[in-house]
């Protein structure tokens, strides 16, 4: 490797089984372009803390779902703070990456969320429908999801688990950023096929309500996938705010926009390897 150019460590799990994704694939074609720029190695998440001391940084892309291997990846981000080791994306984030509490901070606050509670005293807050969502805190790719109807909330044992209403929405739709500027959009105008994603066009008003979750997440450099669904009434709810791993569809993309997000990728590590340590 040279000497020369920065060297990034890049955690993927290549032989993770996504419903609807080949991940392998996404990974396999940005380390591909990735390499023009930066001296590049590939390892599985599982090997990441052992491998920290001769890397510029370490990229994390389609890992798959931490829980899984949780243990490990908290070993991971304690020897990176440890070793003042630089993690792309920064692990500040306050979305998944740090679990589904967002989810309740920004109902409290008011955001345009899809109403979410964790106590049982709060169920009375949600609105009248005829399911439920129930799902882990810690959970991630609809692992350990449940539809519940009303009659049924009052079997639920609180504490690790999140209660929302399950939304009659027109279709989902996913905001794709690099550090604070949204690249391209895809949405699923199926509601049964969520993977089924096509380009989507956002408006002004779209990009305004995906950007109020990325500035309050503040994270400087990174890539962030804000989820929404469109509901009924036309308003946009946040579904999920995506800030560890989050799979980027660009198999999906037309050449000139996969070529652009690579292109601002290239740029955003670039800066994010050139932050001084004390203001990243």
């Amino acid at each position: 490797m040279s000497a020369a150019r920065p060297r990034v460590l890049f955690v993927t799990d290549l032989a993770y089984q996504a419903r609807g994704r080949r991940y392998c694939d996404e990974d396999i074609f940005l380390t591909s372009r990735l390499r023009s720029d930066f001296d590049l190695a590939l390892c599985h998440p599982l090997d990441a803390a052992a491998l920290l001391d001769v890397f510029s940084a370490v990229v994390v892309r389609n890992s798959g779902p931490v829980l899984h291997y949780q243990a490990e990846y908290e070993a991971f981000r304690e020897r990176a703070a440890a070793r003042g080791t630089r993690v792309y994306n920064p692990l500040t984030g306050r979305g998944d990456m740090a679990g589904k509490q967002y989810l309740l901070d920004l109902t409290a606050a008011g955001y345009p969320v899809i109403p979410t509670v964790d106590r049982p005293e709060d169920l009375g807050a949600l609105p009248d429908v005829a399911q439920y969502v129930v799902k882990p805190k810690v959970g991630a790719d609809s692992i350990g999801l449940r539809l519940l109807p009303p009659e049924r909330l009052g079997e639920l044992r609180f504490g690790d688990i999140l209660v929302q209403p399950r939304i009659d929405f027109r279709y989902e739709v996913s905001f794709y950023f690099v550090d604070d500027t949204c690249q391209y959009a895809l949405y699923a105008p199926d509601p049964e096929r969520r993977w089924a994603l096509e380009p989507y066009e956002p408006t002004d008003a779209d990009l305004a309500f995906a950007r109020r979750f990325v500035d309050w997440n503040t994270l400087d450099h990174g890539i962030q996938r804000v989820d929404a669904c469109r509901d009924q009434h036309g308003e946009l709810l946040l579904v999920e705010l995506e800030d560890l791993n989050p799979y980027l569809s660009l198999d999906l993309l037309p050449d000139r926009t996969r070529d652009a997000f690579v292109t601002a990728t290239t740029a955003s590590l670039h800066r994010f390897l050139e932050t001084p340590a004390e203001g990243r």
